[in-house]
Formats: structure tokens, sequence, C-alpha cells
């Protein structure tokens, strides 16, 4: 066998692609549909032409309602208005027939410019505005009807442009992958996905549904120390052969990670089993959050008990041909992600920057504290083992009851990591009386799996861990907010400050504990939601772990 090699360089991406493709009925017409939506992202505009009653109007439609996920969506042609828009979930999307446009300069009168900024554009009749639509991100759509054809057939031409040549490769990829693993049929659904570059689809089938995760290879990004871009000192997955070999590990020891029904390795396309939409939290009511239900997070911290307690292999099986080799969670890799609060959280906070000492003194005390736990024995570290990526599956037995998502980064480390982030979620409060009360079911069960488990040992890596995953966490967020507009997640900091100062609270976290009290601000006062001027020392880092936000879908975190 030979080793998943890791990924370094940018995938090429062709200027122009061409696909033809025969549609021989309306159910063909509508999984075309189906594909070009999946494909599409704001900004992008496709240019439909062919002659009158080819079915450029129907193919929009059918497009339209893709997008808003409602097949019985109201779509009235826009031959009297020119443009009509809508306000969907995922895009703005405007459709215009431009077939009474008298002239391009007639388009800003109508609002173009300001409407089909960041929106899907689907425009029937492009030539009318001459050069204006030559943009570089575009779909050229040709509807044609073959001459002594049924009907019902139609001639399609798909011509991509800019980004959409390399999309519509990718759309092709797919359909084959969905053909080929039985669900052709299949309706596409999309589900909300993490903070990543990756996205997922329900296929709704009529036996069996199943989850499409869709994970182009990233190159890594620029060096950030010793030559290293920041997703390779903290071993940040870069493909899809990692989740493929946990999958099967952990199916292996009889736990309900997704089955994998086909792949494309080389394409990082998925489809596996869907575990379903029910979680491990419950609705509250009343208009508050979420909570976790104790049985279910005691199954949870059950799967990792016995987890911890097995001979765990750092080398996987990806395929016959191909192993995977699990990293250490090393030094390396635990202090550049406390580093994310020196270089996102604190200019959030307006805080003081640290000198270059300073923060050679933060790497010191966090190197000594984490000493302890990374000479324990390791297991599998999960690394984002929190409700998101939890699902309960009732109809089965046992530990199999908990569904695992979002695995992929997971790396040979230290025990205590998981259960902390399991613990101490961060989307969901977990009171403390529960914290402490699930930390009690996984001493007494690894202590009577052995005895000789060291509880103080173990009290000391819980905390170390959990400290450590909380400060890389406020450093996540922090730049999830500034980096790439998304300041929801800003409400969780509070939260996840809470968690930090239980851990600090532990007698061996003293020096710890010191720094932060002096350095560190807490969550107290109002800021604006996105800082004036860029945090310092701010690398282009690849997506951290523990930014997931899919409770429905593998990721999904």
């Amino acid at each position: 066998m030979v080793d998943a090699p890791r990924s370094t360089a940018a995938v090429p991406m062709p200027q122009v692609t061409r696909w033809d493709v025969v549609l021989p009925d309306e159910m063909a017409a509508g999984r075309l549909a189906m594909d070009l939506a999946a494909m599409l992202q704001s900004g992008d505009l496709v240019a439909l032409t062919g002659d009158l009653g080819a079915g450029k109007s129907t193919l929009a439609r059918a497009i339209i309602r893709e997008l808003a996920q409602d097949p019985d969506l109201d779509v009235p042609s826009p031959t009297f208005t020119l443009l009509q828009s809508y306000e969907l979930p995922r895009h703005n999307v405007v459709h215009a027939d431009l077939y009474r446009l008298g002239d391009s300069s007639e388009l800003e009168e109508l609002g173009w410019y300001d409407l089909t900024d960041s929106a899907v554009t689907l425009v029937e009749w492009p030539e009318r505005a001459g050069e204006v639509l030559q943009q570089p991100n575009r779909l050229e759509v040709g509807v044609t009807i073959p001459p002594e054809a049924p009907e019902t057939r139609r001639h399609v031409r798909l011509t991509g442009h800019g980004r959409l040549a390399g999309a519509l490769l990718r759309m092709r990829t797919i359909r084959a992958l969905i053909d080929s693993a039985g669900f052709g049929p299949a309706h596409r659904r999309h589900l909300q996905g993490d903070a990543s570059s990756r996205t997922y689809e329900r296929l709704v089938g009529t036996q069996r549904n199943a989850v499409l995760m869709n994970a182009p290879r990233r190159p890594d990004g620029p060096p950030v120390r010793d030559g290293r871009p920041y997703s390779a000192i903290a071993h940040l997955a870069e493909d899809v052969k990692p989740f493929v070999a946990l999958a099967r590990g952990l199916k292996a020891r009889g736990l309900s990670a997704p089955l994998i029904y086909a792949a494309n390795l080389d394409a990082g396309l998925l489809i596996m089993e869907d575990l379903g939409d029910e979680g491990v939290l419950a609705e509250a009511g009343a208009g508050a959050p979420p909570a976790p239900v104790m049985e279910r997070y005691e199954v949870a911290i059950d799967v990792l008990a016995a987890l911890h307690r097995l001979d765990l292999p750092d080398r996987l099986a990806v395929s016959p041909e191909i192993d995977y080799q699990l990293p250490r969670y090393d030094i390396a890799a635990l202090l550049i992600e406390v580093e994310l609060l020196i270089d996102w959280y604190l200019p959030h906070r307006e805080a003081p920057p640290l000198s270059p000492e300073g923060r050679a003194a933060f790497r010191q005390l966090w190197a000594d504290a984490l000493a302890p736990s990374l000479a324990q024995k390791p297991v599998w570290v999960l690394r984002d083992y929190h409700s998101p990526n939890l699902m309960w599956l009732p109809g089965r037995e046992g530990l199999a009851r908990i569904g695992l998502l979002d695995f992929q980064d997971a790396v040979m480390g230290p025990a205590a990591y998981d259960v902390a982030s399991l613990t101490q979620d961060a989307r969901v409060d977990v009171p403390e009386e529960m914290e402490l009360a699930l930390l009690g079911r996984y001493i007494r069960a690894s202590r009577q799996a052995n005895p000789a488990f060291d509880m103080r040992a173990f009290a000391a890596s819980y905390a170390v861990m959990g400290a450590q995953r909380a400060t890389k966490i406020l450093g996540i967020f922090a730049r999830l907010n500034y980096r790439d507009g998304k300041p929801g997640y800003l409400r969780h900091i509070p939260r996840i400050w809470t968690y930090l100062q239980r851990c600090l609270a532990f007698t061996d976290l003293a020096p710890l504990r010191t720094w932060f009290e002096a350095h560190v601000p807490p969550p107290d006062r109002p800021l604006p939601a996105r800082p004036a001027a860029p945090p310092p020392m701010a690398p282009d880092d690849a997506t951290s772990p523990d930014t997931n936000d899919a409770p429905n879908a593998p990721p999904a975190s």
C-alpha cells in the first residue's frame, strides 16, 4: 500500500469548457436544472439562447425553483417587465428577458447593475445587450430542437467561462458519480454547510436517501512559520481521504460513522449514508435556545470512553491501494491554534498588541502546560466532537445510537480533548452540573475498563485541553467575523469565555490564568461587529477545526 499524498498545488482550472447534453424528456431537463442550480454562485451569469419555443424559459423557471428549493414557486415571465428579481435563502436571483430591449443603454435605467450585483442572473435573449453581458464568469446555455427528433427532445450546449469553466467540469463529474451510485433519479437538496469550502446535499431517493459531500481539494496557503502553511502545521485535511479512512475505521469498531456508497477521491466527492436530521439537542420552547438532552449526551460520552479504551492504530486504509497516516496532535499544532487568540481575538477586543517577546512567553506557558497531556498514550481525537456533528439514531442499539460526522481533521492525541469538546459545547450552553456528571460517567467507565486509570492526570489533561480549545475558538470566532464576514459567531464568545474560566481555575494552570488576567479582555462590553483595521500577524490560514455549522449534514463542523 501507499500513503495518501498531501496535496500542495493549486488545482488547475480551464478558461473555457463545453459540454453537449441531449435531454430526451422533461425529467432529464429537470435533472439538468438541478445540477445547474447546485453549481451556481452569487455573481454568476447564465445566458440562455435558442429559438422561440425551444425551452429557454422553461429551463430558467426550473433553475429558479431549484434555487428556491420550492417546486411550486410562482415564476412569472419577465417578457414585459424585462426583469424579475427574487430574494432566495442562498442567493438573490434576477431573471431577465431582453427580447424587447431596444438598446443596451436601457439596462441602467432598469436598475440592472444594482439588481444583478452579487446575484445569480439568468438572461434570455442576451444577444440584445451586445457586449455588456460578456462578463468573465458566465455560462452560455444554447437550447435547440434537433431536426426530426421527438417533440420532447432538446439539445443543450453548455459553455462555461472563467469560474464556471471549472464548475461545469465538476458538475459533470458529480452527475456521473450520482448516476453510478444508483441515485440518478434522486432530487438534490442543499444542506447547510460549515465554515470551510465543503458543501453538502441530500439526495432524496424513492427507496433511500444519501448525502453528497463536495470537498474540492484545496491548496496549501502561504507559509506562516518555518516555511510551512497553517494547514500543514495544524494538520488540517486537504482532501477526502482522511474522512474515508476514519469513517471506515469507526464503523469497523461498531460506531455509526456514515457508510460510504461511492467516492471519487481525486475529485473530492463522496456519496454516503444519510444519518438523518435528529441531533442531540432539544428545543427548549418559548423562544429559548436548544438545550442538551442528557440521555443523548450520556451515550455520546460512552462512545468516547469505549473508543479510548481500545488500542487505536495511527494507520488506516482508504482503499485497497491507499493508506492514511493520522498525524500526531503535536506541540506545533496546538501552539499555532492558541496563537489565533493573539492574532484575532485580542485585536477584536482592541487590546494592546503583544511584542515578539510577549508572544514567545505565551507560547512557552502553553508548551509547559501541554507537555503532560502530550506524554499520554494517544487516541483518535476526532477534533469536532460536539452537538453539530452528533446525530441521534433511536432505531439503533447501544453506542450505535450516536451518529458521527465531521472527523476528517482527526489526529492522534490526548483523550481529554474530545471529552472537553463535548462537555464544553461551543454552540450550546452545557450547565456545569451536567458537565460534571458527564465527566464522572467517563471516569467511571474508564476506571472500570482499566483499574490503573489515573483520574488526577486525566483531570489535569481535561483542564488544559479545554483551555486550549476555548482559547483557539475565541480566535476562530473573531476571525470568522472579521475575515469571513460572519458576525453571527460572535454571539458564542461569552459562552466560550465561561468555559475558559472554568478550565483556568484548575490549580496546574495558575501561570496561564495569570497571563490571561493580564492580557486578555473579557467579552463584557459591546464593540463594532467588524474591527476598523485588520489584525496584526493574521495569516491567510485555511479553515481551522471547530468552525462547522452543519447540524443536518456530514461534514454536516
